[in-house]
């Protein structure tokens, strides 16, 4: 076994390239569209910079990033030498709040100016590899191509951003549930009374970890404004997410798990912790049927540009988001948003719904 794992593990590594940095748009360029992203992180800030070092308070800022007009749907790409505005994603302009006040004061003006319907917080959780601007740039884009109504927030923990760094980040991810309940329960204080959080990959471990944290210390009050949870390749073993939900039951609803059978880094997870089922793979409902959850089976879904692996099929695949339209629906009515949107086979087994997404031909 060990040397088949270190041969995909070489072929991984050899496929990554190297991580984006934030690139300033230089203040006489036309930008056609940006999207503004409030971010909180445990990253230490050294050189001018958020880095993979661990800090035990967060930091909160606000991003409008330049989404550029040249790339197809699902794709991103950033300056390797020169910053291009017609194909590269940049940042027009970085507000770093002083105080935790300061930054809840601006996310109530921010519902506020919105209408009703659209006052949904939507916080985005990045995974495993991941360096501050790579997650940045991803939530900026899912938010563009998928049109997001509601104020974009993401929570960056401490990712090495270097694909050698799977027990680091894990490691990081269980450092950062403090982090991300203060995160919550600041945007619960803002008045936000629909949280819509989104993990992924590791950060979906970190997600249900938090959740649960919440849920067991008693003053859980800040699960109520939650307008749903989704789960996105989730890099969970299935016994480790059944001890998690039923210790948070009940859970927030509606609660829906993305996953793949064809996803190659959840792959390589189970071959270096020893674990052949993760949640992000499952392939039957049964594992998780005493909970009401939504599975929907992206297996019919290749990656796009730069996912190789199928792992973030649901932000790079342009046919998948076309489908879909938007995610901010999956805070809605179950029944209506995960279900009734799209075309698939749809199984039922106990309290879970199973959707096998299918692509439309055109």
């Amino acid at each position: 076994m060990i040397r088949p794992l270190f041969l995909v593990l070489a072929v991984f590594v050899a496929s990554c390239g190297p991580q984006p940095r934030i690139e300033m748009v230089p203040d006489e360029t036309q930008v056609t569209a940006t999207r503004t992203v409030f971010v909180a992180t445990n990253r230490a800030f050294e050189d001018q910079s958020y880095s993979a070092g661990r800090e035990s308070e967060l930091d909160y800022t606000r991003f409008e990033v330049a989404i550029p007009p040249v790339r197809e749907v699902g794709e991103i790409s950033w300056a390797e030498y020169r910053y291009d505005p017609e194909t590269d994603f940049g940042v027009v302009r970085a507000d770093r709040y002083g105080s935790a006040g300061a930054f809840r004061s601006q996310i109530r003006r921010e519902l506020q100016a919105r209408p009703v319907a659209d006052r949904e917080v939507v916080v985005f959780i990045h995974g495993y590899y991941n360096n501050f601007a790579s997650g940045l740039f991803r939530v900026a884009q899912m938010a563009h191509d998928y049109d997001t109504a509601g104020v974009v927030a993401h929570f960056s923990w401490p990712s090495a951003g270097n694909p050698l760094g799977y027990v680091f980040d894990r490691e990081s991810a269980t450092f950062s549930r403090d982090a991300l309940e203060v995160f919550l329960r600041d945007l619960s204080a803002a008045g936000a009374e629909r949280i819509l959080l989104i993990g992924h990959s590791v950060g979906a471990s970190l997600a249900m970890e938090t959740l649960r944290q919440i849920r067991i210390s008693g003053n859980d009050a800040v699960l109520d404004d939650l307008s749903g949870v989704v789960l996105i390749s989730p890099d969970i073993d299935i016994e480790v997410f059944q001890t998690q939900a039923r210790a948070l039951e009940p859970l927030p609803q509606p609660f829906v798990i993305m996953t793949s059978r064809q996803d190659r880094a959840l792959r390589l997870s189970a071959g270096i912790t020893g674990r052949q089922n993760r949640l992000g793979s499952i392939g039957t409902p049964e594992d998780v049927a005493e909970f009401e959850i939504t599975l929907i089976d992206l297996s019919a879904f290749e990656g796009g540009a730069g996912d190789w692996a199928n792992h973030a099929t649901f932000a790079t695949s342009p046919s998948l988001i076309r489908l879909l339209g938007g995610f901010p629906t999956f805070g809605a009515a179950q029944e209506e948003s995960a279900i009734g949107l799209v075309p698939g086979t749809v199984l039922t087994i106990q309290n879970a719904t199973q959707i096998l997404l299918s692509p439309v031909l055109q």
